[in-house]
C-alpha cells in the first residue's frame, strides 16, 4: 500500500535538509542556560552552513499535570515537568535569541494550550512527539495553526502513521515524517534505519526524517540515513555546564560539528537525486576517453579508398583526432593515402563529421 496524498506546492519545502536541535530536558528550565546552549550551537551551525531549528518543550503545567499529582516527587515525567516549567517571558526570550542567531524557533507540544502558547511565540515549526501521534484531540487543535508539523513514529502503529498522514494531507498541511526509536539512549543495533525505506516507499510525497538517540556514532546513521532518503534530522543537544550532567542521549556542539560534516560527506557522496540518471563530470568523461579504442590502419591505404572494417584495427592509446569505436559508420572515404599501422584521423577522411561541429571538436582535443 502506499499513502501518496498530495498538499499543495510551497515557496520551499520547509523541512528539505532541516536539522533540528532540541534543548534537552527543556534547559533544567534555566533560560540563562537555554540562551547559553543556543549560543553555543549557533557557532556550529554557522561554521557548517547548515539550516537549524531550536526546538523547546512547551507544556501548560498546571493544566498538564492533574492536581493530585503536581507535587508527586516519586514519578520523574512529573518531577522534572515541574522542575523545568518556564515562564511566558523566559520564552520569548529564547525565541527571540533563536531569531536574532538566524535559527528557527520550534517547539513540541504537549497539550492544547501549549498549541496557543506556540502560536504566541511565533515558532515556525511544531513537532508532534511520539507519545501523541495518536492524541487526537491535541492533533486536531494542532491542524489548526496551519503550520508545517513534523511527526516523530517512535512506538506507533502502521495505522497510527497511516491516519495522521492521511489527515494533513486532506488539510493540505506540510507533514515530515521522522523515523524514531523511542529508546533513551538507543544502541547501534537497534537504530532500524531500513525503516526509512519503509517510510518513503509508503509515503512517497512527505519529506521523512531521523530523529535519533544514539550515544556513540555521529557519523555512521547520517551517512546511512542520507544514502536511504533522510532529509530531516534530529537530536537532543546540551553543554556541559554549571555542574549539571548530561544525558547519554545527548549530543554536545563538538559532537554536533561531527554529525554536520558527516552530512555534508554523504550528500557529497550521494550526488544528484536518485530521480534522474546523473550527468557525468567532464573530468570523468575525460578520464573514460583514454580507455577507449581507436582505429588503426592493417596496411596501406589510397586517396579516395571507401574504408571497410577490414581495412582497420582497433587498439589503444587513442590519440587526439583520431576515430574511436564510437564514430564508426559506413562510407569514410580516405582524403589522403595512409599507412600501415597509422591511426586513421579526422584529417586523413573527406569531412564526414562537418554536420556535428561539436563532436569535431570533442574529438580533437579527447585521447593521447
Amino acid at each position: 500500500m502506499v499513502i501518496a496524498l498530495q498538499h499543495p506546492q510551497i515557496n520551499r519545502n520547509p523541512f528539505e535538509d532541516l536539522f533540528v536541535l532540541e534543548l534537552a530536558n527543556n534547559h533544567w528550565g534555566r533560560v540563562t542556560r537555554g540562551i547559553e546552549i543556543i549560543k553555543q550551537f549557533n557557532r556550529v551551525v554557522r561554521y557548517n552552513n547548515v539550516r537549524a531549528a531550536i526546538k523547546l518543550q512547551l507544556r501548560d503545567v498546571d493544566t498538564f499535570i492533574h492536581k493530585d499529582f503536581a507535587g508527586r516527587q516519586d514519578i520523574r515525567y512529573i518531577k522534572k515537568t515541574v522542575d523545568t516549567r518556564m515562564s511566558k517571558e523566559d520564552l520569548v526570550a529564547l525565541v527571540n535569541y533563536t531569531r536574532d542567531k538566524a535559527m528557527i524557533p520550534m517547539a513540541t507540544v504537549f497539550d492544547e494550550r501549549s498549541v496557543d502558547m506556540s502560536l504566541d511565540l511565533g515558532v515556525d515549526i511544531i513537532k508532534l512527539a511520539s507519545s501523541d501521534i495518536n492524541d487526537w484531540f491535541l492533533i486536531e487543535k494542532i491542524a489548526q495553526t496551519k503550520k508545517p508539523i513534523i511527526a516523530s513514529t517512535g512506538g506507533s502503529s502502521l495505522k497510527d502513521t497511516d491516519d495522521l498522514v492521511a489527515f494533513f494531507a486532506n488539510r493540505d498541511i506540510p507533514l515530515a515524517i521522522n523515523h524514531c526509536v523511542s529508546l533513551y539512549p538507543t544502541e547501534d543495533n537497534e537504530l532500524e534505519m531500513n525503516q526509512i525505506d519503509f517510510l518513503r516507499n509508503r509515503y512517497p510525497t512527505n519529506t521523512i526524517g531521523f530523529s535519533t538517540h544514539e550515544y556513540s556514532d555521529w557519523t555512521s546513521s547520517m551517512l546511512i540515513g542520507y544514502a536511504k532518503g533522510a532529509r530531516t534530522f534530529e537530536r537532543h543537544i546540551d553543554i556541559d555546564a554549571d555542574g549539571i550532567p548530561v544525558s547519554p542521549y545527548c549530543s554536545l556542539p563538538r559532537q554536533v560539528d561531527i554529525w554536520f560534516k558527516a552530512f555534508k560527506k554523504a550528500k557529497a557522496m550521494c550526488g544528484n537525486p536518485g530521480t534522474q540518471k546523473r550527468i557525468p563530470p567532464r573530468r570523468e568523461i575525460e578520464y573514460l576517453d583514454t580507455l577507449v579504442r581507436g582505429f588503426y590502419v592493417k596496411r596501406e591505404l589510397p586517396a579516395g579508398h571507401v574504408v571497410q572494417p577490414d581495412d582497420l584495427y582497433l587498439a589503444v592509446p587513442l590519440q587526439k583526432g583520431q576515430i574511436s569505436c564510437r564514430e564508426w559508420f559506413v562510407d569514410l572515404i580516405t582524403r589522403t593515402a595512409l599507412a600501415a599501422d597509422e591511426p586513421l584521423k579526422l584529417d586523413h577522411l573527406a569531412d564526414p563529421y562537418s554536420q556535428a561541429p561539436e563532436l569535431l571538436d570533442a574529438i580533437r582535443k579527447r585521447g593521447f
